[in-house]
């Protein structure tokens, strides 16, 4: 029977961020995976490492950590990380009046914050539309990846220069402390395993995924043409509709009147979790995004409304050279319902690590190196997460 120090089930980035963290210190670490390569929410997403988007504290702290992370992995692996920042666009006052706010409270601590005009933004970005322009806030926080190009590389990475052995299209069937078994009846022993699984949570202890209320939550999304050769986007671009969505600008005062405007007057946003973004890929297209369904709202088809809607508001803000769609994809991710990260011991030694939401990009890898650091630490018989 092979023997490892560390199994983990799931091959994205959570998954990965695991296999790191123990592989750097020396421990021998298999990862399994249902699919041939990564398939899930790790690459199908807008590639924002986004720390703006996490309230002042541990969270924001978390972000910041991963964001470290990154670069030091992206060095390592010899994919790209962009030090691209971020730029909220405001077109209405009460957007301003919100971003203004943010920038003076403590809720933008550890964050690099500059608000902006319309001739600063034209320097930062080619993209912004100047129709009605207030202002910006400007972040030089936030990273840029290609999604399926940082997977593939961090893959790579630790399969030749950190030890860890892949098993793709393996399912595991079945955990218990110690051991897993593969769908083929393979039984591999490990000292510790981590269930990483995002969205196919169903599969492995589904009594405490339906205990902790984890839902699935499915985002409808697209990538443009590549846009001509001389034309960069510059920063991460966002609107006013993003500071509904992240938590990081609740304490705002304006902020409240703001989403009762957008709701009076723009009720199909609400309907669908609609808010506006949009980043540059390797290949010089435009990821664009994104929408919000869960549970029972979840259809097998996107509703071509959604993508009219998301174009519709992206048109408000920005202005680029080719906005043909070269594909369009579905994401799905799991969400916790009041935390921004789920790490439960569900038996000895065994972990499910899940419920990121949509921050696993900006998160997963600082709460896997604290996951593998406080495992570490851990004394006999003691539980370090939350069992229930």
């Amino acid at each position: 029977m092979q023997q490892y120090d560390l199994i983990v089930v799931g091959g994205g980035i959570a998954g990965l961020g695991l296999a790191w963290a123990a592989a750097k210190e020396g421990q021998a670490v298999a990862v399994f995976d249902t699919n041939p390569r990564a398939e899930g929410a790790s690459i199908r997403n807008f590639g924002m490492i986004w720390p703006i988007g996490q309230p002042a504290g541990p969270n924001r702290a978390t972000a910041l950590r991963s964001r470290q992370l990154w670069l030091e992995l992206g060095q390592a692996a010899g994919f790209p990380v962009q030090q691209c920042g971020s730029l909220h666009l405001a077109h209405q006052e009460d957007e301003w009046a919100v971003l203004e706010e943010f920038a003076n409270l403590p809720s933008a601590e550890g964050l690099d914050l500059q608000l902006v005009r319309s001739e600063e933004i034209k320097r930062l970005t080619p993209a912004a539309n100047h129709d009605s322009l207030v202002g910006g806030l400007y972040s030089r926080t936030e990273l840029r990846v290609t999604p399926s190009v940082a997977i593939r590389a961090i893959t790579t990475y630790l399969a030749t220069s950190c030890g860890v052995q892949f098993h793709f299209a393996s399912p595991v069937v079945n955990v218990v402390p110690g051991e897993v078994t593969t769908a083929r009846g393979k039984v591999v022993a490990g000292q510790r395993i981590v269930i990483a699984t995002g969205a196919y949570f169903q599969y492995l202890f589904p009594q405490i995924h339906r205990e902790e209320q984890l839902r699935v939550c499915k985002l409808q999304m697209m990538i443009t043409e590549p846009q001509p050769s001389d034309w960069k986007l510059g920063p991460h671009l966002a609107g006013g509709l993003t500071l509904r969505h992240y938590p990081s600008f609740a304490d705002c005062p304006t902020l409240p009147a703001y989403c009762q405007r957008i709701t009076r007057q723009l009720p199909e946003l609400d309907r669908f979790g609609i808010h506006v973004m949009a980043s540059q890929a390797e290949c010089g297209g435009l990821i664009l995004g994104d929408s919000h369904e869960y549970g029972d709202d979840i259809e097998i088809r996107d509703k071509a409304e959604i993508e009219q809607l998301i174009l519709q508001e992206l048109r408000k803000i920005i202005s680029v050279p080719n906005w043909n769609i070269a594909r369009r994809w579905q994401g799905f991710y799991a969400k916790h319902p009041s935390q921004t990260s789920l790490v439960r011991e569900v038996a000895p030694d065994v972990l499910v690590v899940n419920g990121f939401g949509g921050n696993g990009m900006t998160l997963a890898l600082a709460v896997t190196e604290s996951v593998q650091h406080h495992w570490e630490k851990a004394t006999q018989g003691e539980s370090l997460y939350g069992s229930h």
